[in-house]
Parts: C-alpha cells; sequence; structure tokens
C-alpha cells in the first residue's frame, strides 16, 4: 500500500526507483499503482517524474 500522504509518497517512490525498479512503469506495475494517479499526486506539490534520472524532481 502506497503512503497517502504526498511527501512521504515522494519519498517512498523516489527510494524504490533508486533501489529497486529501472524504470516508474516497473514501480507501477510491482505495485499494482495507477501511473496517471500517482503522476497527479506529485504533481500538486510540485514534482514531476524524470525518465532520464529515474525519479521525481
Amino acid at each position: 500500500m502506497l503512503p497517502h500522504d504526498s511527501v512521504m509518497l515522494l519519498s517512498y517512490v523516489n527510494t524504490q526507483l533508486r533501489d529497486r525498479d529501472a524504470s516508474l512503469d516497473a514501480f507501477c506495475d510491482r505495485e499494482d499503482a495507477d501511473k496517471q494517479a500517482l503522476c497527479a499526486a506529485l504533481a500538486e506539490i510540485g514534482y514531476e517524474y524524470n525518465a532520464e534520472q529515474n525519479r521525481f524532481v
């Protein structure tokens, strides 16, 4: 289950992307997460996914 708090979500997702998943798609598949909803939640706090860095910046 993903954190509901946006800042905690950001921290969790970026840690998983750094340590475990090669892409946001791989993360979403493993977590069974809605990619659009995840990106929208993090966009609300000013972050967007950077595929080149494989993290939200």
